[in-house]
C-alpha cells in the first residue's frame, strides 16, 4: 500500500510539472505571435533563431523531467545557431530538431490542458482510494491509475521529443567532423613535440657527441690522456641520447605496454610514482597511487589505441596530481564496462582544475574523442578531482 501511495505521489508532481509546462506553453503563444509578425515583417527576422533556442531549452526541460521518471534520457540533436542573422534563421528553419519541437509544442498543448483539468479530482480520489483499502480491505484502485497516467504522459513526451533519424544522422556527422578535426591537431601536436624533443634532446646531445668524438681522434696522438677524457665525455652523451630517445619512444607508444598490458603498465607507473627521482612535475616526494585493475588483467585485452590512449590518461592525470593537487595519493580504477574500457583518476586535493590552463586535460579530451570516447571532469574548488574516461572497444 505505501510503495503505491509513494508512487502515486511522484505520479503526482511529474503530472503537476507536466500540466504546469502546459500552461506555460499557452502563455508562450504570446512569444511566437511576435516573432511571427516580426519575421514576416522582416525587421524582427533576428528573433526567429532566439526564440527557437528558447524553444530548445524549455524542450530541454521537459527531456529532463520526463527522464527523471522514466529514469531514459532522451537524446538532443539541435544543429549550432551560429554565424550571421541569416545563417542561423536558415539553419534554425532546416533544422530537423527545431520540428521535432513544434510538433511535440502543439501536441503539448493538448494532452497537458488535459493532466491540467483532471488534477483537481485526484484528491477526491484519493479519498474513495482510502475508504475503498481501509473499510474494504481491497486493492487500491486510483494510486495505480495515477502512475499510468504519469506513465502515458511521460510515453507520449517520449515519442514526440525523440530526435528523427536525419537529425540524429546530421549529428553524428557533425560530431564525427568536431572529433577528426581535434584528432588532426592532437596529431600535429605530437608531431611537433616529438619534433621538438628530437631536436632540443637527442639532436643536441648527438651534435656533442660527434664534436668529442673529433677532438678525441685529434687529441689521441699527442695527448692520450685528453683523448680518453673525451672518449669518456663521448660515452655519457651517448648514453643521454639514448636516454631522450628512449623517453621520445615511451611519448609515442610506451613499450611496456605490448610487454605487460595495460593492467601491468599501469602498476608500473604508478610504482614509478612512488619514487621522489621520477617527480617529474617537480614534487618534493613521491605521489602513492593506488590502483583497482578490477581484474583487467585476466581477461582479453583491448585494442593497442584504446590501451594507449588509456594509458596516456593515466599519465597526466597522475602529473597533474603532482603538479596541482597539493597532496601525496591518488586512486586509479580500470573497469570493464559493456561498451568498453573506462579509466577513473581521483585525489583529494585542492581542485579547480581548468582545461584552458595548460593542463594537458585538452590534449587528453582530443585524444580520447579521436576514438569517439568521452571523458568527464569534476574538479570543484576544494576537490575533489575526479576525472573519468570511457573508450569504446569490443571485447
Amino acid at each position: 500500500m505505501w510503495k503505491s501511495v509513494r508512487r502515486a505521489a511522484r505520479a503526482t508532481a511529474h503530472l503537476f510539472l507536466a500540466a504546469a509546462t502546459a500552461f506555460g506553453m499557452w502563455i508562450f503563444i504570446t512569444v511566437l505571435l511576435i516573432t511571427a509578425i516580426g519575421t514576416l515583417l522582416v525587421v524582427g527576422v533576428w528573433l526567429l533563431p532566439e526564440t527557437v533556442l528558447l524553444i530548445r531549452r524549455i524542450a530541454g526541460a521537459k527531456r529532463s523531467l520526463t527522464a527523471a521518471w522514466t529514469g531514459v534520457r532522451i537524446p538532443e540533436a539541435y544543429q549550432p545557431l551560429t554565424g550571421t542573422v541569416r545563417e542561423r534563421v536558415v539553419t534554425a528553419v532546416r533544422d530537423p530538431g527545431t520540428r521535432t519541437d513544434a510538433r511535440w509544442m502543439l501536441a503539448h498543448w493538448f494532452y497537458g490542458a488535459l493532466l491540467g483539468v483532471a488534477l483537481p479530482l485526484w484528491p477526491v480520489g484519493l479519498v474513495v482510494d482510502g475508504l475503498w483499502c481501509g473499510l474494504l480491505r481491497r486493492e487500491a484502485v486510483v494510486l495505480p491509475l495515477i502512475a499510468r497516467l504519469a506513465d502515458l504522459e511521460a510515453d507520449w513526451s517520449t515519442a514526440l521529443l525523440k530526435p528523427s533519424p536525419q537529425a540524429l544522422l546530421t549529428a553524428r556527422v557533425e560530431e564525427l567532423a568536431a572529433t577528426r578535426a581535434d584528432a588532426i591537431s592532437a596529431h600535429e601536436a605530437e608531431l611537433r613535440r616529438i619534433e621538438r624533443d628530437l631536436h632540443d634532446g637527442a639532436q643536441a646531445h648527438l651534435v656533442a657527441l660527434s664534436v668529442r668524438i673529433g677532438l678525441a681522434r685529434r687529441a689521441y696522438g699527442g695527448h692520450p690522456e685528453t683523448g680518453l677524457r673525451l672518449l669518456d665525455e663521448a660515452q655519457e652523451q651517448a648514453e643521454k641520447a639514448l636516454t631522450e630517445l628512449r623517453q621520445v619512444v615511451r611519448g609515442i607508444h610506451p613499450p611496456i605496454l605490448s610487454d605487460r598490458g595495460l593492467t601491468g603498465a599501469v602498476r608500473a607507473l604508478a610504482a614509478g610514482w612512488g619514487s621522489p627521482r621520477t617527480s617529474e612535475a617537480g614534487t618534493a616526494g613521491g605521489l602513492d597511487v593506488a590502483v583497482d585493475d578490477g581484474g583487467l588483467g585476466q581477461g582479453p585485452r583491448a585494442p593497442a589505441a584504446v590501451e594507449a590512449a588509456a594509458y596516456f590518461a593515466v599519465a597526466e592525470s597522475l602529473t597533474n596530481v603532482a603538479k596541482y593537487s597539493g597532496v601525496s595519493r591518488a586512486e586509479v580504477q580500470l573497469v570493464r564496462v559493456r561498451r568498453g574500457l573506462r579509466v577513473r583518476v581521483r585525489d583529494e586535493g585542492r581542485g579547480g582544475a581548468d582545461e584552458t590552463g595548460g593542463s594537458g586535460l585538452l590534449g587528453m579530451r582530443r585524444r580520447v574523442a579521436a576514438l569517439d570516447g568521452t571523458m568527464e571532469v569534476s574538479s570543484p574548488v576544494g576537490g575533489p578531482t575526479v576525472i573519468e574516461v570511457e573508450l569504446p572497444c569490443v571485447w
